[in-house]
């Protein structure tokens, strides 16, 4: 059942692949990328440090823009995704900026498999590892892939506060806080997170929560050490229609004024023994 999954959520995003290169909202800042900006977050930007030199692999790396920023940086990138269309629109925007950096399709799952050599750094982040049924095998791929002393970066949605119900009105949990392979939280959505008003033509997906504590452990047996478990109150996306716009800061946006404050977000390092 977990491939049909797969092939609904490839659907999925080939369509917001095809919305997303056309940035239409300028929620992906195309233009600013294409003209020399970097697009990474504050985030990330204060947590990986210098990469000049290093070779990173990006999973799950979408239409490439992250990917094409670490090279701009002065890594050397690979990114995979399992979208055709993604890939395709990545390779499109390599080839425009001639960045160092290529595109491989597939499943995440096989990436050593479509992957050739050892890595610096694996880079993982916003919005990726709740698409994947098993956080396990994926800790494993990640371990495969990164030489002795790299390390794993990963900066997500908080799984706590992905448990919220984002279609009600303030802060109400509406989902499990983990859920089996065989059972995935199942969604339809008819536009994407950018602000794109165009339709999305195969809306329903399938994603699974993973608490903190299954991603940490799983990081763990894959024979990493942990370095760094930070958590934040800022999101790259605007979960939930109530969540506000952070002044100063592009596209991170935080609960409201008259909701508790709590983490959205968290970010872990780990570095291969």
């Amino acid at each position: 059942m977990t491939d049909a999954y797969f092939t609904q959520n490839r659907l999925n995003w080939d369509d917001r692949a095809d919305i997303h290169i056309r940035d239409e909202a300028g929620g992906y800042r195309i233009d600013a990328f294409l003209a020399g900006e970097d697009n990474l977050h504050d985030i990330e930007h204060d947590e990986i440090g210098d990469v000049a030199g290093l070779r990173i692999a990006h999973l799950q790396c979408h239409i490439g823009i992250d990917t094409l920023c670490l090279a701009r940086r002065g890594a050397t990138c690979v990114g995979l995704d399992f979208s055709p269309r993604a890939i395709a629109a990545a390779r499109m925007l390599q080839q425009k900026t001639g960045l160092e950096a290529r595109f491989v399709e597939g499943n995440v799952y096989d990436a050593r498999q479509l992957i050739d050599g050892l890595f610096d750094m694996v880079y993982v982040t916003w919005g990726a590892i709740g698409w994947l049924p098993d956080v396990q095998r994926w800790a494993e791929v990640v371990s495969s892939l990164l030489k002795p002393g790299g390390r794993l970066y990963l900066l997500e949605g908080h799984p706590s506060f992905m448990q919220v119900d984002e279609k009600a009105e303030g802060l109400r949990i509406g989902f499990d806080w983990r859920n089996p392979p065989d059972k995935p939280l199942t969604m339809s959505e008819e536009t994407t997170y950018t602000g794109d008003t165009a339709k999305i033509a195969h809306p329903v997906t399938h994603e699974w929560l993973h608490p903190l504590s299954a991603v940490v452990n799983a990081v763990i047996d894959a024979g990493l050490s942990i370095e760094r478990l930070n958590e934040h109150e800022r999101l790259a996306w605007a979960f939930a229609p109530w969540m506000v716009a952070v002044e100063g800061r592009r596209r991170m946006w935080v609960t409201p004024e008259g909701l508790p404050k709590m983490p959205v977000a968290y970010s872990l390092q780990a570095r291969k023994l």
